[in-house]
């Protein structure tokens, strides 16, 4: 381990003087607004009361048109996000087709610099396709992107240690640094690192990044926002795990303020932050951890639905999902199988329908306990999926469920509703976002968190209604298609990245017009009595 001491001394490097930038369209706030008030003490509030939920808004725009699914990439779209927030003109959304391939704006970062653990190559979880795809458009959009990650690593004997290894060296042409890693306390299994080292100062020193962009919560953090220090450069984080409301579910309620004060060390010096929904917009503002509301915008949603599709539906993977009874309606889950995710609230369901099935896919921390929890159910465990096998899991289902009440988006409803499942799935989170008040019963069906009489009831319909299931199923497909990765990366680049540009370049310039003017005030008197005057 290197000595604070020297770590610095080995960083520092005179850093280049803020250049000023070029406006990226009417939606770009003034440098001032961006940098806020002084930050608050933790749990204050705005204005001296809680900020209410803000009405949104849902398109009736015409369906996506048709693709040629040959080209490789999701479907461009030509409509609004249904799911916008209408609280800020800034977040409202940009289609695709309003941009060609390769059009970054004057103003736009052309050198992007992105830290992100887990590694979204080798480990699979709710942002691995968010970010695989962001770096596959930025550097369509004609950026230069280096990715630093978790690579080889250690854990405990007897962990699943298959994520701890080596990282492609560049993935879709952005070039991959891979960090020494090690589990996370909570989830062993999970690499993270503090890519503190010699090694990667010196990369991403030499990279000269014009914005760095680190995934949060998490410990890379602090390696980031440490470089962007250094360089003078602006730094982007994206909130993607909702710790706080996990804690409740380990038995861990009293640590929750605490995980809020350190929420807000890391995102209240941020040049901007990011988050997957207005929900969790709501939620950050609300408990303090930016110091305003214009220093958190919402990074729009996307879903690849040529990968997710009803085409992928298979006869033997349904054989796999309801245990060799086809005929019987199946339900779904796909994701981690955590404590957090309140899956033992399935049960009940379960049991309130007898003759309906329910299959998991994926793995986790909690599946030893409901293995036993679910034992003599007609319950499968498939364990993890990938490519084709996942599409088809979806695809070969009869209902989604989603029971987590601290989801920051949802990204599985979305798949689900791209392979036509009608989905039943808890108020709570980034959930309404998705399925909104305005489409609950006709993209997907919400039920009030612990009302296990409604959620067991629309899955009565829904098992014993085909029709009705292929009504829902398609009219999900047709909303989920609106959303396009493609304008979600270039909406990043073109308005929000710069942004943060400008918010850095206001911070940055500001310290040093104040060494400047402490500097001249120190000079001694200059003969004749006159005493230098700062500008």
């Amino acid at each position: 381990m290197i000595a604070p001491g020297r770590l610095a001394a080995q960083m520092t490097r005179p850093a280049a003087a803020p250049q000023p930038l070029a406006a990226a369209g009417p939606s770009l706030p003034l440098p001032a607004q961006l940098l806020g008030s002084r930050p608050a003490p933790c749990g204050a509030r705005l204005g001296g009361r809680r900020l209410p939920r803000q009405l949104r808004t849902h398109s009736t725009q015409p369906a996506t048109p048709a693709y040629d699914p040959r080209d490789g990439v999701s479907p461009a779209s030509s409509v609004a996000d249904p799911a916008a927030s209408t609280w800020d003109a800034a977040q409202q959304p940009i289609t695709s087709g309003q941009f060609a391939p390769q059009a970054r704006a004057p103003g736009a970062p052309k050198r992007v610099c992105i830290f992100v653990e887990p590694s979204p190559f080798t480990y699979v979880s709710g942002y691995k396709n968010r970010f695989t795809t962001m770096i596959r458009y930025l550097v369509e959009a004609g950026c230069e992107v280096l990715v630093v990650t978790t690579g080889k690593g250690y854990t405990l004997p007897g962990v699943d240690a298959s994520s701890f290894r080596e990282q492609p060296e560049t993935f879709a042409g952005a070039r991959v640094v891979s960090a020494l890693s090690f589990g996370c306390p909570w989830y062993l299994q999970v690499p993270l690192t503090f890519a503190l080292s010699p090694r990667i100062w010196r990369e991403v020193r030499d990279f000269q990044p014009d914005l760095i962009h680190c995934s949060s919560p998490g410990v890379m953090v602090f390696a980031a926002k440490l470089y962007a220090w250094l360089l003078k450069k602006p730094i982007v984080l994206s909130y993607h795990t909702h710790v706080p409301s996990y804690l409740p579910k380990y038995g861990i309620s009293y640590l929750v303020p605490a995980m809020w004060g350190f929420l807000r060390m890391l995102h209240a010096t941020a040049h901007l932050t990011l988050t997957v929904s207005p929900a969790m917009v709501d939620e950050l503002v609300t408990n303090r951890a930016v110091n305003s509301a214009k220093q958190v915008q919402v990074w729009k949603k996307g879903v690849d639905s040529d990968v997710f599709h009803p085409r992928f539906r298979s006869a033997a993977m349904r054989e796999r999902l309801t245990g060799g009874q086809p005929d019987r309606p199946t339900l779904v889950y796909v994701g981690r199988l955590g404590f957090e995710k309140n899956l033992f609230f399935l049960r009940e369901v379960l049991e309130r329908n007898p003759g309906v099935g329910l299959a998991f896919v994926g793995d986790g921390p909690a599946r030893q306990e409901l293995t036993a929890a679910f034992k003599g159910t007609p319950t499968q465990f498939l364990g993890m999926l990938h490519g084709e096998d996942l599409s088809a899991a979806y695809a070969s289902s009869d209902v989604f469920v989603m029971p987590s009440e601290s989801e920051t988006l949802g990204f599985v409803v979305l798949e689900a509703m791209a392979s036509e499942l009608p989905v039943v799935a808890v108020r709570a989170g980034g959930i309404p976002d998705i399925i909104t008040p305005g489409d609950n019963g006709v993209t997907g069906f919400l039920y009030e968190p612990g009302d296990v009489d409604k959620a067991a009831e629309l899955i009565k319909q829904l098992a014993a209604d085909a029709q009705l299931r292929s009504r829902v199923g398609t009219r999900a497909r047709q909303e989920v298609a609106k959303w396009d990765w493609r304008a979600a990366t270039m909406h990043l680049l073109n308005v929000q990245y710069p942004i943060a540009m400008a918010a850095a370049a206001a911070q940055y310039g500001e310290a040093l017009g104040r060494v400047a003017q402490d500097a001249l005030a120190a000079q001694p008197p200059q003969a004749g009595g006159l005493t230098p005057r700062a500008a």
